[in-house]
């Protein structure tokens, strides 16, 4: 558990947690645009008296809690970016910027940060390990802000033993918290088929090749390409949302543009399927007559919670908010971009319950209506202060 006089202290600075969290509610930046509220996290160090680095992987922030007597380092990230969705809420805290909304919380997480920055830099000398504070951009964008925030030496100088990050939970009422040892989130690739056919008048397919046919026969045997293929065991989702044949009622297209997605948690498995899907979508294409272009889109790889880490934070979770407040997550088909700092580094990712119990409906994220419960920020803060003083 975190000390008392720390707890008390949490309470202490609610108001201004959640004033951050309104400013940057209010004002959201989309990935790689996060040039203010790079500056608003920098100033609020500075006033904090925070030892800190801006410009990190572009418009990243790091921050630097150096306790004494101690050589070990963990390390707390958040993220920065909103997206591109025009907020539905009528809220004293809207977005004030048209069509940009932190639907996906990344306001919440950087308040919960801040607030966790300045306990810890007030109370250091207790602290069992130094903290590097990682405030990280471009989360929702390929090919993820983690990549540039890695390339810029965030994992070096000094060298985290672990990383921890939060993520809010709409599906999980506030007061709880998730956790899931070992693989937890999938990879994400993007595909993009052109199927290339012969056009004409639809009351003469005789004369045309279809590619719309090409490109439905895939989408509907979607599910038999990953039972075919897929090795036993491995969760995999291929899905496709998006068609596009600019033909009309009597006129077959040339070009018919397919886009979709593949899900998996194995890193063999996914490089061997694109192999195996390039054959069969040239298979198809031919035996219609067409042909096909295939690219792939790499997103991000897999996320697995590291076993011990999350064991560790596991049990600083159930010490500081009792064992009947924290659940088992199960497998997740999304991804998130703090699985490359996983490939390099142990790490357990785990989920923050923003639901409010009061309301018929919680928004999901990504939703123009996604909120959170207030009091979730002040529970966000001692959960990572928990983790930093078990640490």
């Amino acid at each position: 558990m975190i000390p008392e006089e720390i707890s008390k202290a949490v309470a202490q600075i609610e108001s201004r947690i959640q004033g951050y969290r309104t400013y940057l509610h209010r004002y959201p930046e989309l990935s790689f645009q996060e040039h203010n509220t790079m500056l608003f996290v920098s100033e609020t160090l500075s006033k904090l008296g925070i030892r800190h680095d801006k410009g990190v992987g572009k418009t990243g922030v790091v921050a630097y809690i150096d306790a004494p007597n101690t050589d070990r380092w963990i390390g707390l990230r958040s993220d920065l970016d909103a997206l591109p969705i025009q907020e539905e809420n009528e809220v004293e805290y809207k977005s004030l910027v048209p069509g940009v909304m932190h639907a996906c919380g990344h306001d919440v997480h950087t308040s919960i940060l801040l607030g966790v920055a300045e306990l810890l830099n007030l109370h250091k000398d207790s602290l069992p390990c130094s903290v590097k504070l990682i405030f990280q951009p471009g989360e929702e964008m390929a090919p993820g802000g983690a990549n540039y925030m890695i390339d810029a030496g965030v994992l070096e100088y000094p060298k985290p033993e672990y990383l921890v990050a939060l993520h809010v939970y709409p599906e999980m009422t506030v007061g709880k918290l998730g956790v899931r040892s070992g693989l937890y989130m999938a990879s994400s690739d993007e595909i993009h088929l052109k199927f290339i056919g012969v056009g004409g008048h639809g009351a003469l397919p005789a004369n045309c090749v279809n590619p719309l046919s090409m490109a439905a026969e895939v989408v509907l045997n979607a599910q038999k390409i990953i039972d075919e293929f897929h090795p036993e065991g491995v969760p995999t989702v291929l899905s496709f949302g998006r068609i596009e044949g600019l033909g009309s009622t009597n006129v077959i297209p040339s070009e018919c543009l397919l886009k979709g997605t593949l899900r998996t948690m194995d890193e063999a498995w996914r490089s061997e399927f694109f192999e195996c899907f390039d054959d069969y979508v040239k298979e198809v294409a031919s035996r219609y007559g067409g042909s096909v272009e295939f690219q792939r889109a790499p997103g991000y790889p897999f996320l697995k919670n590291d076993p011990p880490v999350t064991n560790r934070v596991e049990q600083s979770l159930k010490n500081q908010f009792g064992t009947d407040a924290i659940e088992t997550l199960p497998l997740r088909m999304t991804a998130e971009d703090f699985a490359f700092y996983s490939h390099k580094v142990p790490v357990c990712f785990f989920r923050l319950g923003v639901g409010d119990p009061a309301k018929e409906i919680n928004y999901g994220v990504h939703h123009p209506k996604f909120d959170i419960h207030p009091d979730a920020l002040r529970v966000g803060v001692e959960a990572m202060l928990s983790v930093v003083f078990n640490g």
